[in-house]
């Protein structure tokens, strides 16, 4: 059998209890809770070169333990050279488990890795109460080997959260350990 990851324990014995008492909720099942994390490699220059793609769908892999599907372009961009269905980048979907896994070792190991860091942004949650940001470098990330990396690129990473404010996403990321700059309360 395998074991409850840490921070879905954590979620279930501290934050849940928590988050019942601050927003005054009257059962469990009304907390707010993580419902997938979404991570997206956009490689323009894979038009030029499919190595670039290949590359980070495998770097890609290797940070989230899960493989990536390719996306495509949906509509040509003559400026860009790009033409309809052309694969322009890589995409991982993470649910469940393999999502408290990724977090935790996103929260505790690779943010306080990035240089200069001072904080995420705590007004990039969207009206539905999810949380996008962006890494300028996968290299932050130990599972990746800097030298086997062909390029240095990025990408964003989505928490899709089911929750009813913007106020419960950013007090249950707050909760997790996700590393806001300073701020009271937003909007």
């Amino acid at each position: 059998m395998k074991e409850t990851p840490r921070l879905l324990a954590k979620y279930r014995d501290e934050i849940v209890p928590e988050l019942t008492k601050t927003f005054g909720y009257k059962n469990r099942l009304q907390a707010p809770r993580l419902e997938k994390v979404v991570v997206n490699i956009g490689m323009g220059e894979a038009v030029q070169d499919i190595k670039f793609l290949e590359s980070a769908q495998e770097e890609l892999g290797m940070i989230t333990g899960q493989r990536p599907v390719i996306t495509r372009a949906k509509k040509a961009i003559a400026n860009f050279k790009i033409r309809r269905n052309l694969p322009i980048g890589c995409k991982v979907t993470l649910r469940r488990a393999m999502m408290y896994e990724f977090l935790d070792r996103l929260i505790n190991i690779t943010v306080p890795r990035i240089r200069d860091f001072r904080g995420l942004n705590p007004d990039s949650f969207d009206k539905n109460g999810n949380y996008s940001f962006g890494l300028d470098e996968q290299n932050i990330f130990p599972e990746v080997d800097p030298d086997k990396m062909m390029k240095t690129h990025g990408m964003d990473i989505t928490i899709v959260l089911d929750t009813r404010t913007r106020n419960e996403s950013f007090e249950l990321l707050r909760l997790m350990g996700m590393p806001f700059k300073h701020r009271d309360t937003l909007s």
